[in-house]
């Protein structure tokens, strides 16, 4: 898949509902689907978080005449959960209790709140506790297929919380000594548990990954869920997806 085609895809990709249709109509992994959806809809929130938070004040007013939050966030294609943030902090509500009602809406008093907040829970996969938790069970599971290759190869290695405090930017595992794999001495592996799109191995290579060439050489960056082919390159690093981890080190010596 490069970018144009990627862009295709996550233009497609308005509401949750369309990443089953789309699985099933063009026999596509859901999994991949939602983890594009995902970085449609946090790119295009963030880049419209301050047009909508400008129309703070109609859209309470309509709040107020009736219209639920789900309606609004839907009218105006935006994360439920991040428009009710922005209305109920317009309405007087403090962001410390607006997001302990979120995370438990049965806690509210109020019944239209009750049951609106618990729709917004309910239809916002991205930024919901729900949502957010199954974001961070990916990471790990990454890290830990990542691991569970390393031991099963007997390379030692530092974690990510091995290293906290040493060094101003760690990748997920450093190893104890550099290995060689296909002419490159491989010193880190980095773990994202996502598709590799143009925008996010960008923000990436700018965050993360030059950084860590900079203060532990070459390395290896793995985007579990494939990456654009036409994406930003930077020497001393290697981009491979999950299909790089179904041979062994010594296969890959003798390949």
């Amino acid at each position: 898949m490069n970018t144009q085609e990627y862009n295709q895809l996550a233009n497609k990709l308005c509401f949750p509902s369309d990443i089953g249709k789309l699985a099933r109509d063009q026999n596509l992994n859901r999994e991949l689907l939602l983890i594009i959806y995902t970085q449609r809809v946090t790119r295009d929130s963030t880049r419209r978080y301050y047009q909508v938070k400008n129309r703070a004040n109609r859209l309470l007013s309509e709040w107020k005449q009736g219209t639920t939050l789900a309606q609004l966030a839907h009218k105006e294609i935006f994360p439920p959960v991040l428009l009710s943030l922005i209305l109920m902090q317009q309405n007087g509500m403090p962001r410390k209790e607006f997001w302990n009602y979120i995370r438990a809406p049965n806690t509210i008093e109020d019944k239209r709140l009750k049951k609106e907040f618990t729709d917004v829970v309910r239809e916002d996969i991205i930024y919901s506790p729900a949502g957010m938790d199954v974001q961070y069970q990916r990471g790990k599971k990454g890290e830990a297929r990542l691991c569970e290759w390393l031991d099963r190869n007997c390379l030692e290695y530092r974690t990510e919380n091995d290293l906290r405090g040493e060094y101003q930017k760690t990748p997920d595992c450093l190893l104890n000594e550099p290995v060689e794999i296909n002419g490159m001495k491989v010193h880190w592996f980095e773990s994202k548990a996502n598709f590799g799109s143009a925008h996010e191995v960008r923000r990436n290579n700018k965050k993360q990954i030059i950084p860590y060439t900079q203060i532990f050489g070459p390395g290896i960056i793995v985007y579990w869920f494939g990456y654009v082919s036409d994406c930003e390159r930077i020497d001393d690093v290697r981009i491979v997806d999950a299909t790089f981890f179904n041979k062994t080190l010594e296969q890959m010596k003798t390949a």
